[in-house]
């Protein structure tokens, strides 16, 4: 009896992944030995940087509300303590946002957030 190679399902799984490995350089994206390792080590690096993508954009948006605070006389810290002191959950891309489109909206709220500061050093130095 002749070896059957399952011959459409091997070229459907092989042509599979040389269409993921389009834009490879070189025989990465044409020979399917060398497509299917650059495939396995790109979709391992996509799953680490899928979690990586939020802590870089978090950041980002950390560096942008730091700058906008150290304009109007704070520091990035003491912004984020003034706001849980003045009870105002707004979250780091939205004050982000904020700081760069809506100057005048941060400036009210950096004001509250240094008010809820004062109010909070003044009960303390009190007790």
């Amino acid at each position: 009896m002749p070896r059957a190679t399952n011959s459409p399902a091997s070229r459907k799984r092989r042509k599979r992944v040389i269409k993921k490995a389009k834009g490879f350089y070189g025989n990465r994206s044409r020979l399917y030995r060398y497509a299917k390792d650059a495939i396995f080590k790109a979709q391992t690096w996509a799953t680490r940087d899928r979690k990586n993508r939020k802590r870089n954009f978090r950041a980002l948006w950390i560096t942008r509300i730091s700058a906008g605070v150290r304009e109007r006389g704070l520091t990035y810290s003491r912004f984020i303590e003034g706001l849980a002191a003045a009870h105002i959950e707004l979250d780091r891309k939205v004050l982000s946002d904020m700081a760069i489109a809506a100057p005048s909206a941060f400036d009210e709220i950096v004001a509250q957030a240094k008010a809820a500061l004062e109010g909070k050093h003044q009960a303390a130095a009190a007790a």
